[in-house]
């Protein structure tokens, strides 16, 4: 189970405030790693959450006895890091949240099983977007494709 991941974004509260529309939560400040930081709650029963720091920043192990650390390097802008989230509005709704942030949108199927709305933050982050129906359909072929590896693993054992 996810409870919280993180991603960059050239204007962290900004991004953080959308993703909070999009889950019905809230964005606030998070300064622990990085000033310029925030953090948006979805407001669920987990504490869902989701930390954008601003661009190029990197989290660094340290030594000893001391959490990890974030530092701003400038690398590239693009990054195979993604998340899919749920969400309780409608799939015009989200799209019309994308175009009125000018952010690229669509809606996939992902290999025929379940579909998803690609929002990609600011141009460069992607995030899936599943409406209540897209959930269903996610959550029957995930368990279909868990059940089916189960069984394999048993066949080898």
């Amino acid at each position: 189970m996810l409870f919280h991941m993180s991603i960059a974004a050239d204007d962290p509260e900004r991004v953080a405030a959308v993703i909070a529309e999009l889950w019905n939560g809230e964005a606030r400040r998070f300064p622990p790693i990085s000033d310029g930081s925030w953090i948006t709650f979805a407001g669920d029963d987990r504490g869902s959450a989701i930390e954008v720091y601003p661009q190029g920043t990197v989290l660094r192990e340290t030594d000893g006895d001391v959490d990890a650390h974030g530092e701003t390097t400038g690398v590239d802008r693009f990054t195979a890091t993604h998340a899919a989230i749920a969400t309780n509005l409608d799939q015009d709704t989200v799209l019309a949240l994308a175009r009125r942030e000018a952010w690229p949108a669509k809606y996939r199927k992902r290999g025929g099983l379940f579909g998803v709305i690609e929002l990609w933050i600011e141009g460069r982050q992607m995030v899936e977007v599943l409406t209540p129906d897209m959930q269903s359909e996610y959550l029957s072929a995930m368990q279909a494709m868990s059940s089916r590896s189960a069984k394999r693993e048993q066949a080898f054992s």
